[in-house]
């Protein structure tokens, strides 16, 4: 099965209404996810975008040109993407963080921007989790 946003449309970017209504429960995880980063990380800024119809819409928040997190709306859930240098892969695997990322991020493929790894968030049990990997991209 294709793994793709629920936003399809080129012509069309989401808005929150759109999110509300796609993520269900969820739109407040998100919200809290985007506001967290805003708040640790004042200068940081949303984008939205379409690489290909493949993939539909996703969004980003980015401090300069460094992406921090991207956040992909599917149905009734979004996932959260990372991508890690080795420093920060280092400190993900020592830290508290769920055992279950540690396996997926030591066992991702070494690009030359770093691991990348998705996270499913279908409800609020992995927040703490995704609140450590940001704390850690940020200080790194």
């Amino acid at each position: 099965m294709m793994d793709k946003s629920v936003f399809t449309d080129k012509a069309r970017v989401p808005e929150n209404n759109d999110l509300r209504d796609s993520l269900g429960e969820t739109f407040s995880l998100w919200l809290l996810i985007r506001e967290y980063i805003h708040f640790k990380y004042p200068g940081a800024i949303d984008e939205w975008n379409y690489p290909c119809e493949k993939y539909g819409w996703s969004f980003r928040i980015k401090e300069k040109k460094r992406a921090i997190i991207y956040l992909l709306p599917r149905e009734n859930h979004f996932k959260t993407a990372f991508v890690f240098g080795q420093k920060a892969t280092d400190l993900i695997l020592v830290s508290k963080v769920s055992d279950a990322i540690k396996n997926e991020l030591a066992n991702a493929k070494v690009y030359a921007e770093g691991r990348g790894i998705r996270i499913e968030i279908r409800d609020e049990l992995l927040l703490k989790d995704i609140i450590e990997l940001i704390d850690i991209k940020l200080s790194n």
